[in-house]
């Protein structure tokens, strides 16, 4: 792949959201990695009662570093530390977040293409990409409930490389090249990676 370039592209197109206080962590610094489950939430309240992180991660006084959609899965990184929380999200640092996933139909060497040169969506152009045709991964598991296939469309899928964060973000660029996503699966971010986690599964990590 070509090296990715990052000139001349406006920070100010990330999310909105609020970057959490970059502060030194209260009592002894905390990193988990959770494989989040489909239909989780990535927060540990919620007044619908539906499924959080408090039914899976006993630890208190962490949170999630950026977020992870209720119907996508994969690696969240949870902390206490505020100066790692904002390694991870800040649009300025510009750390890689490389997703699987599957869609519906089979991508072209110009859908690809696109993705990796960055396309124009509703909140202006995105930053390049990694973007390659893959084989489905070896380590994926069963996803509950599973997808839904049209029997008459085949699916494909991409391993994506981000290096900013927006609201379902890459659902709305595959979408944009013709490829709606059917199941989004983060496997890293920045050094963390899912490992062997399967879904529901969290470790502390030490010193890091």
């Amino acid at each position: 792949m070509n090296p990715l370039s990052f000139k001349n592209h406006n920070v100010k197109r990330f999310s909105k959201r609020l970057a959490k206080e970059q502060s030194a962590p209260k009592g002894p610094r905390k990193v988990i990695l959770f494989n989040k489950p489909f239909d989780v939430l990535p927060q540990f309240t919620d007044e619908a009662g539906r499924a959080t992180l408090k039914d899976y991660i006993s630890l208190t006084d962490v949170y999630a570093a950026g977020r992870l959609d209720r119907d996508s899965e994969g690696l969240l990184v949870l902390t206490n530390d505020g100066k790692l929380q904002a390694a991870l999200t800040q649009p300025g640092k510009r750390t890689g977040k490389v997703y699987y996933v599957q869609v519906e139909g089979e991508p072209d060497d110009a859908a690809v293409k696109a993705l990796r040169e960055g396309i124009t969506l509703k909140d202006g152009p995105t930053l390049p990409a990694g973007a390659e045709i893959v084989d489905e991964p070896e380590w994926l598991w069963a996803r509950n409930p599973p997808i839904r296939e049209r029997k008459s469309i085949p699916t494909a899928w991409l391993k994506i490389t981000l290096y900013e964060g927006r609201n379902r973000q890459v659902r709305r660029m595959t979408a944009h090249v013709g490829f709606p996503t059917l199941r989004l699966i983060r496997f890293s971010m920045g050094e963390f990676t899912l490992g062997d986690l399967q879904p529901g599964q969290w470790k502390e990590i030490p010193h890091v």
